[in-house]
């Protein structure tokens, strides 16, 4: 999993409330286990017309959110089912940290465990958000993890509150994989004594 520290870019707004699993990767893309590949199906149903062509007005295919890191969005983002695919998505499109009010908490959970980082903001401090992201490609918003800070294009900062286990797990891009091969020396030691004093097993 990719380190994550700092990340600069364009934020894209989504001012839709109850984004489910389903309107982020439609089922039509659960077919494949790889992680690549699945950006193209991100948010299918509103970026492509019946035709298979883009749909102008949805942000994603506005011209200066093609190349946004960071998605703002409504409520409950990422709620219904529990479908890895999601941050898998996000992730193979180019978005890096999704910003909400609140989550679905599989979703959520799916996040941290693909290097997505989902930040819980108040309302009061998304609007702000919002308002840095209707800027456009100008106006560029910074994630700063170890700061656990959100700075604006004009200077403004949002904190934010992150579990310290999944912060050390993100910056140092330590998916369950990487955290169990972090205990491969201990792991080798007890096989190793374990073929000994049980060499029948």
């Amino acid at each position: 999993m990719d380190k994550f520290t700092t990340l600069e870019g364009v934020a894209a707004p989504l001012k839709i409330i109850n984004v489910d699993t389903d309107m982020i990767i439609p089922k039509q893309y659960l077919k494949t286990i790889k992680r690549t590949g699945l950006g193209k199906g991100l948010f299918s149903e509103q970026r492509y017309n019946d035709d298979g062509s883009e749909n102008p007005d949805f942000i994603l295919n506005k011209p200066a959110y093609r190349n946004a890191k960071i998605l703002v969005a409504g409520d409950n983002f990422g709620c219904g089912s529990s479908r890895e695919h999601a941050p898998w998505a996000l992730l193979d499109f180019g978005i890096r940290c999704v910003i909400s009010t609140s989550f679905g908490d599989i979703f959520y959970n799916n996040c941290f465990k693909n290097g997505v980082l989902p930040i819980r903001v108040s309302q009061a401090d998304l609007d702000k958000l919002f308002d840095d992201a209707e800027r456009g490609s100008n106006a560029t918003v910074t994630i700063d993890l170890p700061a656990q800070e959100i700075r604006g294009p004009d200077g403004g900062t949002v904190k934010f509150e992150i579990d310290p286990f999944r912060k050390h797990c993100l910056i140092n891009g330590l998916d369950d994989i990487g955290l169990t091969l972090e205990k491969k020396a201990s792991i080798d030691s007890y096989e190793d004594k374990a073929k000994t004093e049980r060499a029948w097993a």
